[in-house]
């Protein structure tokens, strides 16, 4: 009985564990489909009222016409940044800032639109022509700050994707230098012929060049050599047979002492 017991409560806790597990999956899904509908539904209403006031800017002249193209111009210029933030902010987190600062512009643009909107049923035309000059400068204040964030955004994500596209170009520029690996391989083996070509045929003409001078060189200094040992041997040889030069003939003595002989030679005819 006691272990009839155990199941039995474990069966109904389970159940009942079950039960709140569904209770609560329910109450969460009912809240996500209700937040999806109150969106679509906040779109719906948006985009309605965007097209009345778009018809309102070409069916209504004067005043009311212009604050309808100012209230247009604001929500139009906010819902293209909006678009532009959150559709980056997958990609770079940086963007979530540039998201809260819209939240404080839109907060400030509702602010404005509900004051344009009360104006709209103003009967006085002449008040709505005092106030639209106010009115639509603020608009553009809001406009202006709106759209330098949008921009800002588009350039950065449109730089973010020129790098990535840039580096992408130069992997598939290497992987297809990887796939043709024979070119780098025919390459260097036609480079290395050209070498050997280059440094054995002009290097061994060059180095007979060479040799031949050395040579003549070497041929023309022997015959010089030669040369002046003959002459020296010929005067060795004049010497030795005879021709034994004169002390007064290596002093250029000779000829000034032959004149002095012969005149010692003559009879002196005045003495005798």
């Amino acid at each position: 009985m006691d272990a009839i017991g155990v199941v039995i409560a474990l069966v109904m806790l389970f159940l009942v564990t079950a039960g709140v597990m569904a209770v609560v999956g329910t109450v969460k899904a009912a809240k996500a489909v209700a937040a999806k509908v109150e969106k679509h539904e906040a779109n719906a209403r948006r985009a309605v009222e965007n097209a009345a006031l778009r018809a309102k800017t070409f069916t209504k002249p004067g005043s009311q016409g212009q604050l309808a193209a100012v209230r247009l111009s604001l929500r139009t210029s906010l819902d293209a940044t909006r678009q532009v933030l959150e559709s980056g902010l997958t990609e770079d987190s940086q963007l979530a800032d540039s998201l809260q600062l819209l939240n404080r512009l839109e907060a400030h643009a509702a602010e404005l639109d509900r004051e344009m909107r009360i104006l709209e049923r103003e009967p006085d035309s002449a008040r709505l022509a005092v106030k639209l000059p106010e009115l639509r400068e603020r608009a553009g204040r809001i406009t202006h700050s709106a759209e330098t964030m949008r921009w800002a955004a588009q350039d950065r994500m449109r730089r973010f994707a020129d790098d990535d596209l840039a580096r992408l170009g130069r992997e598939c520029e290497n992987e297809a230098g990887a796939l043709r690996h024979w070119d780098r391989v025919d390459g260097a083996g036609g480079a290395s012929g050209g070498d050997e070509a280059g440094t054995g045929v002009p290097g061994t003409g060059g180095s007979a060049g060479r040799g031949t001078g050395t040579q003549s060189d070497g041929a023309s200094a022997a015959a010089g050599g030669t040369a002046a040992a003959r002459s020296e041997e010929t005067q060795r040889k004049g010497l030795t047979a005879g021709n034994r030069l004169r002390a007064e003939d290596v002093l250029g003595l000779g000829e000034p002492l032959n004149r002095l002989a012969d005149r010692l030679r003559k009879p002196n005819t005045g003495g005798a």
